[in-house]
């Protein structure tokens, strides 16, 4: 090819496009200039890649992400608006209430594919793993039978996990660490998506602490996605006032916890009658509050025949279950919290600790100044 002396940086492709006879008639010079432009008008428009890192973020435009989001099921409803698949939720509540009880049921429902009766259910029957950290063989066979004999008969699809009792720790392992890849192997080898845990406690001994709560969490919300998991872990509250609404500061670990779950309800007992327990959510991503302070689920425990379960029997203000606060009462808390207030905390902190509204706590004090 004729190198241009008169422009040493003319482009390749343009010298491509030009004939030799053009170096000599600027004519035929202009129109080949002119074809070549065309012909890059005429090209397929530049389009932007993602800048999708491979490494601990992933960029995606929004509409990208509405996308990928399209391409995936509907997350469908495991146990109501309670638990949703595809989340990792946290029941919880204080001891003796019913926590194991109801997972068995749940966990019952999802793998016959039938709803525990008054809520509903939209999944397919699928296998789940019970991760059983609390009862005995003998004491589940107890709550399952009448008087150890009649056995309730479970789907083949619900499998009940407990801890060897003879299994040995490898060197060089914590408990937590072999607990926690004895787990993994279990959905590896099962193909479970549906994992219910009974309860954190045995994952970490101290999730009332923070520090110790979240490598739990991170280590859950992890298996949730490398095997897409629908995650539902059980867990205790410390010592509350029966006078307050039950809210996420009742967790043990609240903050560390609950930061982690997509969704979280817990279970009250009734103050009105021991018998009686209520339902309610505490935290939710996929729906609105359904059952809220204002509309709990109340049941009652019986059981029918051989399966010990909660019954629903209505639905009522979760003040109705609340223990009644006496004159003396309110004026001890009200006593702590001008206290409280004058020591420096912010009226946040103190409707936090006392479980009220920040403007409950500004009319005690805008009373008492009065």
């Amino acid at each position: 090819m004729t190198k241009n002396l008169k422009n040493p940086h003319k482009s390749d492709a343009l010298q491509e496009h030009t004939p030799t006879n053009a170096l000599t008639d600027p004519d035929a010079t202009l129109q080949n200039i002119r074809a070549h432009f065309d012909e890059l008008l005429q090209a397929p428009a530049f389009e932007e890649q993602e800048d999708e890192n491979t490494g601990l973020l992933i960029v995606k435009s929004a509409n990208s992400w509405l996308e990928l989001a399209a391409s995936q099921p509907k997350p469908e409803m495991l146990f109501d608006e309670f638990w949703f698949e595809g989340e990792l939720c946290i029941l919880f509540a204080d001891t003796n209430l019913g926590k194991s009880i109801l997972a068995v049921q749940i966990g019952n429902s999802i793998s016959k594919g039938e709803a525990v009766r008054g809520f509903r259910l939209d999944a397919q029957k699928q296998m789940v793993l019970y991760f059983d950290f609390e009862l005995s063989a003998k004491q589940f066979q107890n709550r399952y039978s009448v008087d150890f004999q009649n056995p309730y008969r479970f789907d083949e699809n619900f499998k009940r996990v407990e801890l060897n009792p003879d299994a040995v720790i490898p060197d060089k392992q914590t408990f937590e660490e072999f607990l926690s890849n004895a787990l993994e192997k279990s959905l590896i080898e099962t193909g479970a998506k549906v994992l219910i845990i009974d309860n954190l406690t045995y994952l970490k001994t101290e999730t009332e602490k923070a520090v110790n709560a979240m490598p739990v969490m991170k280590h859950l919300k992890a298996l949730k996605s490398k095997f897409s998991l629908s995650l539902l872990a059980l867990a205790h509250t410390p010592k509350r006032d029966l006078s307050k609404p039950i809210s996420q500061n009742d967790l043990q670990g609240s903050k560390a916890l609950m930061s982690f779950t997509d969704s979280s309800f817990a279970i009250g007992e009734s103050q009105r009658d021991k018998g009686i327990r209520y339902l309610k959510q505490i935290k939710v991503r996929q729906s609105e509050f359904m059952y809220d302070t204002d509309n709990v689920a109340v049941c009652q425990i019986a059981k029918a025949d051989n399966f010990l379960q909660f019954e629903l029997t209505g639905f009522g203000y979760e003040k109705e279950h609340l223990r009644e606060v006496s004159v003396k009462e309110k004026d001890e808390r009200t006593s702590e919290i001008i206290l409280l207030r004058k020591q420096g905390f912010t009226n946040l902190q103190i409707a936090i600790k006392y479980g009220l509204s920040e403007s409950g706590v500004r009319r005690i004090i805008k009373k008492q100044g009065d």
